[in-house]
């Protein structure tokens, strides 16, 4: 009946992923605008006894995140390329980093790069410290580039790689379910696979939605202060639809003319915001911070990376920490497939310092430049970011309420919004098009153009409808449930790890013997280095083994 069903709607998808999908979508949808306070209560206890039982368990997770793929990137499968051997990136360093940014975290970055700082600074998480002090200042920072770190990046890029991995290696279409073949084998094309694949589908629609919601909030705040412009449903509503018609169209044009382009631009705005802030701010103050300020994240990284307020207790963790990987790894499939996609021909080790180190390196640059300001301006007396952002609880407004301590207010701030509207779209146009790879099942990337237009409006219609019917407290409602949602995407990121691993070892087993050391004492003897004493290196090995893998599946025409 679905298959018939889609015939008849002109669709290329796995119909009981589609259709699946789309019916969870509907009826949670409905269930948030009927059944609020009933919905809000069950999630709210879930996400509760998670944050508080389990809350050890996000802190492990990312920090083994982080250690797996630095081993990766500098151990012996590093040199392995996504793809054959002769493979060269389909896009330019550039292009690459302005794509996988705008995807991951560019709207977060506009969002917190002034909030967080402010928040630390003035409620500093560890007991002992004074508010509003220099030493509060510096563990403000630490805190903020610990959350948008390694950590962060680390979440997108372990999904990443396996995908990559999966897909141009071992020849699997985009799904994640395909990541778990050494663990399912042919059952990744049953209903267990399908299982995966609509959560992840799930996680996919909720995080955009919360995403969508919450910079909907700030290009609102933006608005009011630039125009006048009133808060309320109506607008945020309206905006949402404007944010959904600008993705929808970039959906059209495809990835090279849609998200690249606007990837481009947008990058190419926040960074010029960026100097703007540094060259009219306290110049050689931002300077001397930015160089600081890496000696400080990385002083601090261990030590917050297995930190778990054990003897204290005080429960920030679960609010900050603990609710920042949560939401994120309900991201990781849909960033994860899309860095995925755009990163074919790099090997394990250019795609894992370029995932992690160009985004980290970009984000202590950021919060140096927009977090120690917004301290400056604090610590001068000449804001009153403290009370916007702690006391009067005006998260979206912070970065105007910074702005307006600026020349030419009014034009940086609409540039601003600006920027926040093309992220956010940007975000909205590269979950459309992985939710419709994740739903082609065994078709491949996905069909018509008009499956990848139907999520995008979906994403829109989810956050505007929960906004129109509840505002504030449906977004609130569904950061619970992606905190919920978090933990069975945790549990697939340790799977992920293991089945990488075990691919990578069944793939090229000559990588994974012996250290060097041992394996050319072995190779001194032919008998035992097995191949007449020739030692053939570990990149020339790496090749043999693609070329076998790759004629075996094209018949050696080297075709697919």
């Amino acid at each position: 009946m679905l298959d018939e069903l889609q015939r008849r709607l002109g669709l290329r998808t796995d119909s009981v992923i589609f259709f699946t999908s789309a019916a969870l979508t509907v009826v949670f949808v409905v269930a948030a605008i009927t059944l609020t306070e009933q919905v809000d209560r069950i999630f709210a206890t879930a996400s509760d006894w998670l944050l508080t039982n389990l809350g050890w368990f996000y802190i492990l997770g990312v920090t083994s995140f982080v250690i797996f793929l630095l081993w990766m990137a500098v151990g012996r499968y590093g040199h392995v390329r996504l793809g054959g051997q002769d493979e060269r990136p389909e896009y330019s360093t550039r292009a690459w980093f302005a794509m996988l940014f705008a995807a991951g975290i560019g709207t977060i970055l506009m969002f917190w790069g002034v909030a967080e700082p402010i928040s630390h600074f003035a409620v500093p998480p560890q007991q002992g410290v004074e508010p509003q002090t220099v030493e509060a200042a510096r563990m403000a920072m630490a805190y903020s580039l610990y959350h948008f770190g390694l950590h962060t990046w680390s979440i997108f890029c372990l999904p990443a790689l396996t995908f990559a991995y999966f897909v141009y290696v071992r020849g699997l279409p985009f799904r994640v379910s395909s990541v778990l073949q050494p663990l399912l084998g042919d059952r990744v094309n049953g209903t267990a696979g399908r299982v995966v694949d609509i959560t992840a589908v799930m996680g996919t629609l909720f995080g955009v939605a919360v995403s969508i919601g919450l910079g909907t909030l700030q290009i609102n705040s933006g608005l009011a202060r630039l125009f006048g412009l009133p808060e309320n449903s109506l607008v945020q509503v309206l905006l949402i639809t404007v944010i959904t018609a600008i993705a929808t169209t970039s959906v059209v044009f495809g990835l090279d003319k849609g998200i690249r382009r606007l990837s481009n631009i947008n990058i190419t705005m926040a960074i010029g915001l960026m100097i703007f802030v540094f060259v009219t701010g306290a110049t050689l103050f931002l300077a001397k911070g930015i160089i600081e300020n890496v000696g400080v994240y990385l002083s601090q990284l261990v030590s917050l990376a297995f930190w778990n307020d054990t003897f204290a207790d005080t429960g920030w963790q679960g609010s900050w920490t603990v609710f920042y990987w949560a939401w994120t790894i309900t991201w990781s499939p849909f960033v994860g497939i899309f860095i995925a996609r755009i990163s074919r021909g790099r090997t394990i080790r250019e795609f894992v310092l370029g995932v992690l180190g160009l985004p980290t390196a970009f984000t202590i640059v950021w919060f140096s430049v927009f977090g120690l300001s917004a301290i400056d301006l604090e610590l001068d007396g000449e804001s009153d970011l403290v009370r916007t952002v702690v006391v009067e609880g005006d998260v979206p407004g912070a970065l105007f309420t910074f702005l307006e301590n600026y020349p030419l207010t009014t034009l940086v701030s609409a540039l601003s919004v600006l920027i926040v509207v093309i992220f956010f779209t940007t975000s909205s146009d590269s979950a459309s098009l992985v939710v419709d790879m994740l739903c082609a099942g065994q078709r491949g990337e996905g069909g018509p153009t008009r499956q990848r237009v139907f999520w995008a409006i979906t994403e829109g219609v989810v956050a505007g409808t929960l906004i129109a019917a509840t505002g504030r407290s449906a977004l609130d409602a569904l950061a619970e449930v992606i905190t919920v949602f978090g933990l069975p995407f945790f549990v697939l990121a340790f799977l992920m790890m293991y089945s990488l691993r075990r691919a990578l070892r069944t793939d090229f087993p000559e990588l994974a013997g012996p250290p060097p050391t041992l394996r050319k004492r072995a190779e001194q003897d032919p008998e035992r280095a097995g191949n007449g004493g020739v030692d053939r290196g570990p990149r020339e090995q790496g090749t043999s083994r693609l070329s076998r893998l790759r004629d075996r599946r094209t018949g050696g025409s080297g075709k697919r």
